[in-house]
């Protein structure tokens, strides 16, 4: 098993409620290893390389949550 390391870039973010409305959203995503969100709107994931919808998912979860992603970083 060999882990992917990506950060995201998400727009919306103003405030540690939305931080942790973000952990929330993606907490319950089946695949992902760890996952981190910071006030800049930057979410780390980790996943597995053999579970790449795994990233897909983490994008509806945070599109669904109000935090579309826009970017990489």
């Amino acid at each position: 098993m060999a882990e992917v390391a990506e950060t995201l870039v998400v727009e919306g973010v103003y405030c540690m409620q939305c931080v942790g409305k973000i952990g929330r959203a993606i907490g319950e995503v089946d695949g992902l290893l760890a996952a981190s969100a910071n006030l800049a709107g930057e979410v780390s994931i980790r996943y597995d390389d053999a579970r790449p919808q795994t990233r897909s998912a983490v994008v509806e979860a945070l599109a669904g949550a109000g935090f579309p992603v826009s970017g990489a970083a």
